[in-house]
């Protein structure tokens, strides 16, 4: 599937902290966010925790581990 861009307006730390990161950081948060919007706009009956859960193991399997997402996430 070819790739498409998309713009999502975030606050001014999130976008900073995405621009410093590195080019594999990068990549996988566009994984994850990729993975989670997805899911999210998937017809399914299933619960917005069951569907958090299923992109958490997704995730986990290529790789993502808590730690690696926290430190994604951190404003450092």
């Amino acid at each position: 599937m070819k790739n498409t861009t998309i713009s999502i307006p975030v606050d001014g730390s999130t976008a900073f902290a995405y621009s410093q990161a590195s080019v594999e950081q990068q990549q996988k948060i566009q994984l994850l966010l990729s993975l989670h919007l997805r899911e999210l706009f998937a017809p399914s009956d299933a619960s917005l925790l069951q569907i958090m859960d299923d992109i958490d193991v997704k995730a986990e399997s290529r790789g993502l581990t808590p730690q690696i997402l926290e430190t994604l996430l951190s404003d450092e």
